[in-house]
């Protein structure tokens, strides 16, 4: 009865199992590198957007993340509301606002 199940015997370890330094500095080395890359600049820019919304204050020239100019005129502590056109205001989060524009930008856009 011994046709079906083979006796399993103990071996040595393959060469570099027991180990490797040098694959625990390759880890180490790509998980610096990765840092580096992907999450510090990531956190820096999510850190410099946490200070534009803190800053934005009634009269501020803005695009939203969907590409909407407006002025600010009027600001709470999470939505502000932003006129897009004349008699035109839209109400939204603060998180919504993309950039901050140089004063008389949007009269320039208007004319283009």
């Amino acid at each position: 009865m011994d046709f079906f199940i083979s006796n399993a015997y103990a071996e040595a370890a393959p060469a570099g199992a027991g180990g490797d330094p040098m694959g625990i500095v390759f880890l180490i080395g790509m998980v610096v590198i990765f840092y580096f890359l992907l999450i510090r600049p990531q956190q820096k820019r999510a850190k410099e957007h946490r200070k534009l919304v803190e800053a934005l204050s009634k009269g501020d020239e803005v695009v939203t993340s969907g590409g909407i100019l407006g002025t600010i005129t009027d600001v709470s502590e999470q939505y502000l509301t932003v006129q897009v056109a004349d008699g035109v205001e839209m109400r939204m989060q603060k998180q919504a606002i993309s950039t901050v524009l140089p004063k008389g930008s949007i009269k320039v856009a208007n004319k283009e």
